[in-house]
């Protein structure tokens, strides 16, 4: 399944919100150097949905506040 996603790097929690649409807003606390803040939002996207983080991945938006992000759910 794919998701839109808004990042907000260097938040003051790690928290994932759903919004209206299916939007979901994911704040981390990493900066957006290095990949850092793309890392911690893969791993905090794969603990709310419950699967590997090798389950989700980035497939646009890699420098963007304005992600789509893809998550393969068990079964699928």
């Amino acid at each position: 399944m794919k998701v839109s996603v808004k990042a907000k790097p260097a938040a003051r929690e790690n928290k994932v919100e759903e919004q209206e649409g299916g939007l979901f807003t994911v704040s981390v606390k990493e900066p957006p150097v290095k990949g850092r803040a793309n890392l911690a939002i893969i791993k905090l996207l794969a603990n709310y949905f419950s699967v590997s983080t090798s389950n989700v991945r980035i497939i646009s938006g890699q420098t963007s506040r304005n992600k789509v992000v893809e998550i393969t759910l068990p079964g699928e």
